[in-house]
């Protein structure tokens, strides 16, 4: 007798492999039989007509803060995740000591857009170290698997106080402690280290975060002390200027330690083009026998601008300013008075910047992102731009903005591509996913919570890549499970897992792929302290189980708990099997 049997489903096992028919056999959280099953299942799902998946391992998240107070991590958990590895960036709350509590949570408030009042309130600081926050972690039931990486900013702050937060040089002696601290963090359990190198990752005053241009010395010594541990995984988000320099050191630093550096890639307004000469650089470093990889999206890092988001086109109008103090409901009524419409339309937006000024009046690049049909269009035309709305209509793009953000009861959003859209259509993105010296990540789980969600990404790239994409080719169902399942476990020496396989994890997602669908982003004030983060839920998820424990059914929780902390690399001979 199992303890649960998946019966007939069309078996997508991760591999690549063609899908079949069959069964799968689950004892004791592992999976014990893939194919004709006989024996019956204490439990038992029919998953005639529906698609069996391994769960998706997202590589790239931020819930470090949420990770201590929600056990079911959403919205990740909703669509389909079964294994989330934090502490990307740099960015991270451990260590610490305890008067930097408000400079952690003000840093990722300004990195990642995390309602710092929802911080100060959940988080319970009942750590210090980095080994005592995996400990607290550890402690704490949840419906999905979690891991880790050590983050650069913390352990700068905590070794060299406002010298590290101020980007200052590191002494031999700071980067030893910091050393020490990052192959504590390791033997701990941490999966590796991340850092941040790009100017776009600031603090709430406008400067850049610790670590973004700590000198080449400091970063070598971090990987060794990595590698003294054992083979880890260094991250990092890097503006790659100039990407020769920065290649020279994450060549160097793989291939004298054995560490697998990885970057986040995407398409640059300001470099269309960049993309393919980083790829060819990774290419090169790895034919010289370095572990480099690029970490790429399935669609633009897109903002969605609503009345609610933390920035949207109205934002500087002093007019709008004056009611945005106001209770959403009330300044809503005060929205609908024409009087007040005509008086923000009339008004001109203050200077903000040249990123401010795409974000509030980038026309061109802003569109409808829910279609008159429900369809929610991620992938738009430029002739649908605002812009061309406008002229098409003899009206002002801001009166076609402000009425679209009007419709649904003021919840109407407009989407605007910021990032790895500059040629308004993923063949880019195509073209990256075939490059065999890429991972599918960067869906930012649990961060910039009042303007994005994307971690709706594992069902996206069901549904879009492989279902329902129009302007280009679609992608088959093998290769998409298995970039977010088997790839992105592999990355992280989660071998234990991503793949359907006798003597691997169990962890499964059931799916009617045909009603399988991404909801329209919606505005909640679920966070502690009432704090606000965009959702965006899923429909056609019939089953999520985690080591054997069915965790969701048809979109609801069951309440199990089977989630832990995962501490280190997991290898195992069944994995190498399955290969």
């Amino acid at each position: 007798m199992h303890d649960l049997v998946i019966r007939n489903g069309r078996i997508v096992d991760g591999t690549g492999a063609p899908a079949r028919d069959g069964d799968i056999a689950i004892d004791d959280g592992v999976i014990t039989a893939v194919g004709n099953v006989t024996g019956q299942g204490r439990r038992e799902i029919d998953a005639a007509g529906l698609v069996v998946t391994p769960g998706w391992v997202d590589i790239h998240t931020h819930y470090d803060g949420q990770v201590t107070w929600d056990p079911y991590l959403s919205p990740s958990s909703w669509h389909g995740v079964t294994t989330a590895v934090m502490g990307n960036c740099g960015v991270g709350f451990a260590p610490v000591k305890r008067d930097r509590h408000d400079w952690l949570i003000e840093l990722m408030e300004g990195v990642e857009d995390i309602p710092g009042s929802a911080l100060a309130e959940g988080i319970s600081w009942d750590w210090e170290t980095f080994p005592e926050y995996l400990d607290s972690l550890d402690s704490k039931p949840r419906v999905l698997d979690v891991a880790t990486h050590v983050p650069h900013s913390a352990v700068r702050a905590y070794v060299m106080g406002d010298r590290g937060a101020r980007n200052e040089d590191a002494t031999p002696e700071d980067i030893a402690a910091m050393s020490a601290i990052v192959a504590e963090g390791m033997r701990a359990g941490a999966l590796g280290f991340s850092t941040s190198r790009t100017v776009v990752h600031t603090t709430k005053d406008g400067t850049v975060m610790p670590g973004t241009t700590a000198a080449a010395d400091e970063l070598l010594a971090i990987g060794k002390a990595m590698a003294s541990v054992g083979p880890g995984v260094f991250e990092m988000s890097s503006d790659m200027n100039p990407a020769d320099a920065e290649f020279a050191w994450m060549r160097a630093m793989s291939m004298d330690t054995g560490v697998t550096v990885t970057y986040s890639l995407l398409q640059s307004p300001l470099q269309p083009g960049n993309w393919i000469k980083l790829l060819e650089l990774t290419r090169e470093a790895r034919a010289q026998g370095a572990s480099i990889a690029a970490q790429i999206a399935c669609r633009p890092t897109g903002l969605v601008l609503g009345w609610q988001s933390t920035i949207h086109p109205f934002v500087g109008r002093q007019t709008y300013r004056d009611i945005a103090h106001l209770p959403f409901e009330e300044r809503l009524e005060r929205l609908k008075d024409p009087a007040v419409r005509a008086a923000i339309l009339a008004d001109p937006s203050k200077k903000m910047g040249p990123l401010g000024a795409i974000m509030t009046q980038g026309f061109d690049r802003m569109f409808r992102l829910q279609q008159p049909d429900g369809n929610l269009d991620y992938e738009p035309r430029a002739e649908h731009s605002i812009k061309a709305l406008a002229e098409a209509s003899g009206r002002s793009p801001d009166a076609v903005v402000y009425d679209m953000l009007m419709e649904n009861e003021g919840r109407g959003y407009i989407y605007l591509p910021l990032l790895n859209y500059t040629e308004f259509n993923f063949d880019h993105i195509h073209a990256m996913m075939h490059d065999p010296n890429t991972v599918l990540s960067l869906s930012d789980g649990g961060a910039h919570c009042g303007v994005i969600c994307d971690a709706s990404f594992p069902t996206y790239m069901l549904t879009h890549w492989v279902r329902d994409r129009k302007r280009g080719p679609t992608l088959p169902l093998e290769k998409v499970v298995s970039m977010q399942t088997r790839d992105t476990a592999r990355l992280y020496g989660l071998n234990d897992r991503g793949v359907l396989a006798p003597g691997l994890k169990a962890d499964v997602n059931v799916i009617d792929f045909e009603r399988l669908a991404i909801q329209a982003p919606e505005m909640v004030f679920d966070l502690p302290a009432e704090g606000r983060r965009m959702i965006q839920r899923a429909t056609g998820y019939v089953a999520t189980i985690v080591s054997g424990v069915v965790t969701y059914e048809n979109g609801e929780a069951t309440g199990e708990m089977p989630g832990k902390l995962i501490r280190g690399p997991k290898h195992t001979a069944a994995a190498m099997a399955a290969e």
